[in-house]
Formats: structure tokens, sequence, C-alpha cells
């Protein structure tokens, strides 16, 4: 398929879990890709890897620069960098809870006032930032967490009613839990195992779970390019396009 051909996409969080599987899946799909990411080591051609830290704003602004200089512009910006936190409120320290937020929220911030500038000299921009559905639906031991996923749900929101009249289409995806190192670790922390469980999936429901790859299709349909000019913002939880409302 070649229908991103010409589109230049830029993935925080690239180089694992479902930033990679969104940053190969444009990728194979005729989009130029960057990755910036922590340790991009295992990002593999065609897509190119650059270091930063999301919550470092010099470097993310350094990685950005370099990216859009090499893919000649910016079309689409996915926000995936994040981390994950257990617990209650009791939990968590006050370092953990500025720590969690400053990498799935304010890391957003960052990236995406670094590409503002590239995005609106795009025809065809868009931004999609990764939700979860612990934004809207409440699970147990995942306080933080939830929070700022809560966070980049408003957020989203709000860039995209900002946004939509330079053209920029903002949306979010809100994936259940995915097959990702981070959850990986958990799991083989986890004391015990239902007998008849894969090896990573826990005792919940199996349409709860998902691969990486699953999680990634929803930030290609919303990046499409669509050539009417921009409407009134919707919500960012209906697959619809925030450049003219036409289904996606």
């Amino acid at each position: 398929m070649s229908d991103f051909e010409g589109i230049r996409a830029l993935v925080t969080g690239g180089a694992s879990g479902i930033g990679r599987a969104t940053a190969e899946l444009l990728a194979e799909r005729g989009a130029q890709v960057a990755v910036l990411d922590l340790d991009p080591s295992p990002v593999d051609k065609p897509l190119l890897a650059y270091r930063a830290d999301v919550t470092d704003d010099a470097s993310v602004r350094e990685a950005v620069a370099a990216a859009v200089a090499d893919l000649g512009g910016l079309d689409v910006l996915v926000n995936n960098a994040g981390i994950g936190a257990q617990g209650t409120v009791e939990d968590n320290s006050d370092d953990d809870w500025h720590r969690v937020y400053d990498v799935n929220v304010v890391g957003m911030v960052r990236t995406t006032r670094a590409c503002l500038p590239h995005l609106r000299a795009s025809a065809h921009a868009a931004i999609v930032n990764t939700c979860s559905i612990a934004a809207t639906a409440g699970l147990p031991q995942r306080a933080l967490y939830s929070a700022t996923k809560g966070a980049v749900y408003s957020l989203t929101l709000a860039m995209a009613a900002d946004h939509v009249r330079e053209g920029i289409r903002v949306n979010c995806v809100n994936p259940g839990t995915v097959d990702t190192p981070w959850v990986g670790r958990l799991l083989d922390a986890a004391p015990t195992r239902p007998p008849n469980a894969p090896p990573w999936r826990p005792a919940s429901p199996p349409a709860a779970w998902s691969a990486p790859a699953r999680s990634r299709a929803p930030s290609p349909t919303w990046r499409a390019p669509c050539p009417a000019p921009p409407r009134a913002p919707r919500s960012p939880s209906t697959a619809a396009c925030r450049a003219c409302g036409c289904a996606r």
C-alpha cells in the first residue's frame, strides 16, 4: 500500500510497543518516518532514529529539528512516549506523580510545541496522542496512570479546539491492555498466572488484551489526508476526520 506516499511522520516512543508498530505500519504504507526514543538503537531502516528525552525540552527540540531537517518537513506527529505506574492513591510518592505526569502529559506538550511550527506548514497536518481506556474506565491499582491518561484525553480535546482552524487535526486513541514491554515487566513480577493462560496474559478477559500491531491501526486511519477546509472540532473518541468531518 502506498496511500501515505509523501507523508512525513514523527513517532515518539517509537522504538518498542505501540510506537514501533505504528512507525512500521506508516512506513509500510509509504510514509517517511522518524522515531524519537530514549533508546533508539532497536530501530531499523527505513525508519530514522533519534535519541530524545521527552522530559527535557532542549533534548526534544534538538531531536525534532534534526528529524524534520532529514524528513524535509513534517505532516504527522504521533505522541506515543509514556510510562506506567501501579498502585492506589496511597502507594505512589509525590516524586512518582511528578515523574509520570512529566513523561505522559508534559512530554506530549513539549513534543507538540516543538512540532507545531512545522505542522503549520503542512497541507495534511495531524496529531495523534496515545491515550488509554484508563482515561475513562476505573481500573484497580492504576490511580496515577489513569490520572495521566485522563489528562491526555482532556488535553487532546483542548488541542483539537485550538488548532482545528489552522488545519491541524488532533485525535487520540484509547487502547486496552497491550502486550508492551511495560506490561511484560508487570507480568514477570506477578506472583501467579492462571494455569491455561499464554505466558504474557494474566487472569483478565482475553478481549481486553491486544498486540501492538492491532493498537497501531487508528493512528494511520486518523492521519489520512483530506482535501476539505477545517470544520468545528469533534470528540477524539469518534473515528472521524477532524479536517472535514468524513467518517473514517
